[in-house]
Order: C-alpha cells, then structure tokens, then sequence
C-alpha cells in the first residue's frame, strides 16, 4: 500500500520524513493519520533525537487541505491523544515532542502546510522557491490550526496581521525578515545545510535536547486551549454561502491543479477576482 511519507533514517538518532501526495501534495485524512502514527513513534522511540520533514516535489511541500474532502468527513474524524480533533493533535504533539523537528521547505506551504511548517521547531527554507502564506481569510475561512497564535509569537501581532488578513504569499527571503522561518538558503545550499545541522543534533545527548526543549517549549508555546475554537470557527465559516462560493471559483480556475492558480495563489487570489463572492 503506497504511503505519503516516506521515512529514512540516514544517521543514528536522525530520521527523515518525504512527503508524496501528487498531484501537489495536498493535506488529507490520510495525511493526518500518517503524521499522527510517525509522531507517536517520536514520542516513544528513545533514540530518534532529530526529524527533517522534506517533499520530494520541487514546486510543493505541502500545499494546502484538500478542499474536496467533504468537510463532514474531516469533521467526524477520531480524537487524537490529547483530545483534540486529529489535525490540531498532530500540529500540538509535534511541537511538544522530545525530539527536535526540522522543516525544510522547497516550494509552497500554504493554509494546512503552512500551519505544519510552523508547528515545527525550526523552519529552514530555500531563499528562492520557498513560499509561505496563510490564504485562508481571502476565501472567506478562518485558518483552523489557529497559525494566528503562532505567528504572533513569532513576529509580532502587527506583522501576524499581515500574515493572515492579507492573505498574500510570503517568498522564503521575505519569510526570514518577518521570522516566518528561522532562515533563508540559496536553494542549491538548502539540503547539505540542513542535513549538517540535523547530523549536529543527532550528535548530542539525548536527554540533554528533550530538557532543554522542554523549558524552552514551557515559555514559547501557544496555550492547547487556543486550538479548538479556531478549528470550530473554520467549519462555521467554510459553511457560509460567500465563503462556497469563493471556493467553487477557485477550483474553476485551477485550485488543487498542477496549474497557475496554485503557483501563484497569493497574486491569483486578488488580481483576477477570483476571491470575490
């Protein structure tokens, strides 16, 4: 049975996660389940010190949800350990996990891809093909892994604001100057980068890594309370009828396709129309 991500392990204590979901990488349930089976391996494998999530598609890490899966279904899906619906399980164990978690972001991570990047301990990204944004508000929606607490963390409410009301793309360079991500790397640099920073990691003790995460996580980390409201409020808005309608011309003109309208959605959502009601 074809999985989408594929998990190597090319050093002791290093393990690294390949997303494949063609034609674009879209977030689905299945998705969700496999994160949530792999995180759970990082929570109890006692030698796993540090995970490096990567796409095997150039132009797409994780594009966005699927918005063709029937919202009922998404909905219904099985709570996760901490209680939460499975998505937000994933976004909150992620990030509290005693391992070190790696982004390593080459094309776009928008919406559900973008709320992942950020759910990982450190985002590296490649300067040129790297594209981050949270298009959700431009369709009428609510962000539902609440990437608003996050990013305010990260770069202030002023510059969140931007982020998530503007709706725009955010180019890896631009990502940097904002704090979007940890750094941007000339991408023909990115992956022997990354892949000498995990090798690092994998080379410490450790209990050693997983305390002092643990502290650093006890002063930096949303409040898990913060999760599920903005998920509720993401079915409440993507049910409205501009919020639909939205969403059907967007698909008309390419959306969840190898096509334009994905590449440049930041730019498609306001130049054309298309995100008008």
């Amino acid at each position: 049975m074809r999985t989408q991500i594929e998990l190597n392990m090319p050093a002791p204590g290093f393990w690294q996660a390949t997303f494949s979901n063609p034609p674009i990488n879209l977030v689905d349930p299945t998705t969700i389940v496999e994160l949530s089976q792999l995180i759970e391996k990082l929570e109890s494998e006692p030698d796993v010190k540090v995970i490096v999530f990567q796409s095997s598609d150039p132009d797409f890490f994780l594009a966005h949800y699927d918005v063709l899966v029937d919202k009922a279904r998404t909905a219904a899906m099985v709570r996760g350990p901490t209680g939460m619906h499975p998505w937000l399980d994933v976004l909150v164990r992620l990030s509290r996990a005693p391992v070190v978690s790696i982004a390593s972001i080459r094309g776009r991570a928008r919406g559900a891809g973008s709320e992942f990047a950020l759910s990982c301990d450190i985002r590296f990204a490649s300067a040129e093909k790297a594209v981050l944004g949270q298009f959700e508000v431009g369709v009428g929606a609510v962000p539902g892994g609440n990437p608003m607490a996050r990013l305010a963390g990260l770069m202030g409410r002023g510059r969140a604001i931007e982020v998530v009301l503007g709706a725009d793309d955010f180019p890896g360079a631009l990502a940097e100057r904002y704090g979007y991500v940890n750094r941007a790397i000339p991408d023909a640099d990115l992956d022997a980068f990354v892949d000498g920073f995990a090798r690092r990691i994998a080379g410490f003790d450790k209990e050693a890594i997983a305390d002092a995460k643990r502290f650093i996580d006890e002063t930096s980390l949303p409040d898990d309370d913060l999760f599920p409201p903005a998920l509720d409020q993401f079915f409440i808005s993507t049910k409205r009828p501009a919020t639909r309608a939205r969403m059907a011309k967007l698909l008309e003109a390419g959306l969840q396709k190898r096509s334009d309208m994905e590449l440049n959605l930041g730019q498609r959502l306001a130049s054309d129309g298309v995100g008008e009601p």
